[in-house]
């Protein structure tokens, strides 16, 4: 190497970062004691801020573009070097690229469950997990708080800090929403819009916008899940009766479609003809829908109207035939036990359905 390849090795004219990761957040740009050249380029691509520290100051910030270094353009790093004007000499400063593009599908989730109290099941204990999406909106500020001097940040040196923060407000959140267990997967989008915009504010202290919450799965402890279950398969069996009778009616067709031979075949007959007897008492208990009326001890009577026999009625029918003017005290009636017909008037049970005679006329 000559002389002169050796000077122009020891400055830097090229500042610029190519990203070949995912996950790096914000990338020192290495230096190596070598000192940058006054009227450098520097080259920030879409979605990069680079920031220029002198002696852990944070100085000049620079945005997406092509910039020709100089004190002109780095008014603060001037003042803090204490450059005269003119000055072109090279020098020494710590660049770094912050990552401006947005970190997708970051993951969170309750490491203990969340105690709750369901309307439907009373105390509950629910996990939950989803995702999320960050990006860096102020450099300045996420240098401050979160990089300070780290050559190469990357999203796990903060996703468990973030994740803490997440899962101790979304724990609040679902608590004070009361929604039941029942009708919290309907309300994932209601829940995750939400949780974003309590965090919002939380995340940018950090220097960093929250632009996506979701919440993917919340779910109850193994033993509720079976009662769930359980209770589901309750639901969709609905009527007892019905389901025995389905149940005796598809015991019968499976039989009749796999017959065994020798005593086999007996035996699947008079399993057969049982189950037929079973289904047939479900049918018939579930027509009725419980046992028969007790039969009625009532006397029922018949009647003799224009010399033809009607009937039987009971007592409130025959009341409805003295409204009709077809029972009149002179109709002949006749009921079991009476050995002939008799006028209705003469039949004491009977005498006391018709109205009473009007008082005589007074004597004149």
């Amino acid at each position: 190497m000559g002389l002169f390849e050796k000077i122009r090795a020891e400055f830097i004219d090229i500042i610029e970062w190519l990203d070949d990761s995912r996950d790096t957040m914000v990338y020192r740009f290495p230096r190596h004691q070598n000192e940058i050249k006054m009227g450098a380029k520097l080259v920030v691509r879409e979605t990069q801020n680079a920031l220029f520290v002198n002696e852990g100051t944070l100085a000049d910030i620079f945005p997406p573009g092509t910039h020709t270094l100089s004190t002109q353009n780095m008014p603060l790093l001037t003042t803090l070097m204490g450059w005269k004007y003119g000055f072109n000499s090279p020098f020494k400063a710590e660049v770094y690229f912050v990552n401006t593009r947005r970190f997708v599908d970051l993951k969170w989730g309750t490491s203990n469950p969340v105690l709750m109290r369901d309307t439907d099941f009373g105390p509950v204990r629910l996990r939950a997990y989803g995702s999320y999406t960050i990006r860096v909106v102020n450099s300045e500020v996420f240098m401050k708080e979160i990089v300070g001097t780290d050559p190469l940040f990357q999203t796990d040196e903060i996703t468990n800090q973030l994740r803490n923060m997440i899962v101790s407000r979304f724990a609040d959140l679902l608590a004070e929403s009361r929604i039941p267990v029942l009708d919290l997967a309907s309300n994932y989008d209601e829940l995750g819009r939400y949780a974003n915009d309590r965090l919002h504010k939380e995340f940018g202290l950090y220097g960093l916008d929250l632009s996506k919450f979701l919440v993917e799965n919340i779910s109850v402890p193994p033993q509720v899940e079976k009662a769930l279950d359980k209770r589901s398969e309750m639901g969709i069996v609905g009527d007892l009766t019905r389901f025995t009778q389905y149940q005796a009616a598809t015991a019968l067709e499976t039989a009749a479609a796999n017959p065994s031979g020798g005593g086999g075949e007996g035996i699947g007959m008079g399993m057969g003809l049982a189950m037929g007897h079973k289904m047939a008492e479900a049918i018939g208990s579930s027509g009725q829908g419980g046992p028969p009326p007790l039969p009625s001890t009532a006397p029922r009577y018949y009647l003799g109207v224009s010399g033809q026999q009607v009937g039987p009625f009971d007592m409130n029918g025959l009341r409805l035939e003295i409204q009709s003017g077809r029972l009149i005290k002179s109709t002949l009636v006749w009921k079991d036990g009476m050995s002939s017909w008799e006028p209705a008037d003469r039949v004491p049970e009977l005498s006391t359905l018709f109205p009473a005679d009007g008082p005589p006329p007074l004597p004149g």
